[in-house]
């Protein structure tokens, strides 16, 4: 059946309208969508889509190589290009970013030490000290990656993508970016994107406040004729079907191949949201400045409770990271937060990427079926 071909699957040139969301938290050797697991969607007849937005533009570099050697299928690259961030210098190191932290806002290091004493997690000496904090200039370079390796597919996953548009177009790069209102389609709109991705409040990591249905349909009114993807609270065929019936011609699941066996983010991360009920996954500002939904965490509810206000990105993730370091030396992953959605009480088991991709594929293509056959 093509039941679930729509002009999005010409676009982008794939058999499904299913993207691989373009997941970046993590460190290198532990993201959650890397080229195994964007190489295997693509192979399914997917898009994969690499969340590359924390990484330098070396391992952005790496990360395309290997996918090309495991599958000759097209590939999307997933960058943040943040509206509003920090001032920051073209060359600021994240050694200065440091410095300027326990001069500027003693108060913020001071708390994020106590909750290192408290939950016992050693001070581990930083080994990036050299790395480039993320500036416009950071940002630029990562882009170049993306266009000297001509990349097909370029998704802004957070901010307006209308600063990379000349080029994109001059490597022929179909664009996208992620919107969580109406004014945010609008701009992009403007902007002249291919297809936008209208996210809910459900979805994990970084989104917005709106929920997926009354979303949706009002991105799809702005954006036509631009071809739309529902994103927030998608991991099923049931959902997917869903999200068409919305107005959309496709869909971004990020959460759902989080536990596929070709991720590479933490067990202890992976067991958090197989035990996980859907309201265990909740909003704040406390890992990046931006918000975005995780996994609740006892180091998450402290930062809840404390009344701070989170520093502006990039500062407040580099403010965060010996926190993150110290639960890792210690074995204590668990009081770091999985970036996941709503719909991670709904995942059981780990799967092949797939088996995922295409059971929810036929279970799409069974409610639609289902539907038209109940409609009198």
């Amino acid at each position: 059946m093509d039941r679930l071909k729509t002009p999005l699957t010409d676009l982008l040139g794939i058999k499904y309208p299913i993207l691989l969301a373009g997941m970046s938290l993590g460190m290198d050797d532990r993201m959650p969508s890397p080229p195994r697991l964007a190489a295997a969607v693509t192979e399914a007849g997917g898009l994969g889509v690499m969340g590359c937005g924390s990484r330098k533009p070396d391992t952005i570099d790496r990360c395309i190589r290997e996918f090309k050697q495991l599958s000759s299928g097209p590939l999307g690259i997933d960058l943040l290009l943040p509206a509003t961030m920090a001032e920051m210098g073209a060359q600021d190191t994240k050694a200065m970013v440091r410095e300027r932290l326990e001069r500027d806002h003693p108060q913020h290091v001071g708390f994020v030490k106590e909750l290192m004493q408290e939950h016992n997690l050693p001070d581990v000496p930083p080994t990036d000290d050299d790395a480039e904090a993320m500036s416009p200039d950071l940002l630029r370079r990562q882009f170049e990656v993306v266009a000297d390796h001509n990349v097909p597919v370029f998704v802004a996953g957070l901010g307006d993508p209308a600063m990379i548009m000349d080029v994109a177009r001059a490597h022929g790069m179909k664009v996208g970016g992620v919107v969580g209102a109406v004014r945010h389609a609008q701009r992009q709109k403007a902007a002249g994107v291919d297809f936008m991705i209208a996210q809910g409040t459900e979805a994990g990591g970084h989104t917005g406040n709106i929920a997926t249905f009354p979303l949706v349909p009002q991105v799809a009114e702005t954006a036509a004729p631009t071809p739309i993807l529902a994103a927030g609270g998608v991991g099923s065929g049931r959902q997917i079907a869903a999200a068409m019936a919305l107005g959309a011609q496709g869909v971004w699941i990020g959460s759902a191949f989080l536990v596929a066996e070709e991720n590479a983010i933490p067990e202890e991360h992976q067991n958090q949201i197989l035990g996980a009920r859907s309201e265990d996954f909740t909003l704040s500002r406390y890992s990046s400045g931006k918000q975005a939904r995780s996994y609740k965490t006892p180091i998450k509810e402290a930062w809840a409770n404390s009344g701070m206000e989170p520093l502006p990105m990039p500062l407040q993730g580099i403010l965060m990271e010996p926190l993150q370091a110290g639960a890792r030396a210690a074995g204590r992953l668990d009081i770091d937060a999985a970036s996941a959605g709503q719909v991670g009480g709904m995942l059981k088991a780990r799967r092949p990427a797939r088996d995922i991709l295409l059971d929810m594929v036929n279970e799409a293509e069974e409610t639609i079926e289902r539907m038209q056959g109940n409609l009198r």
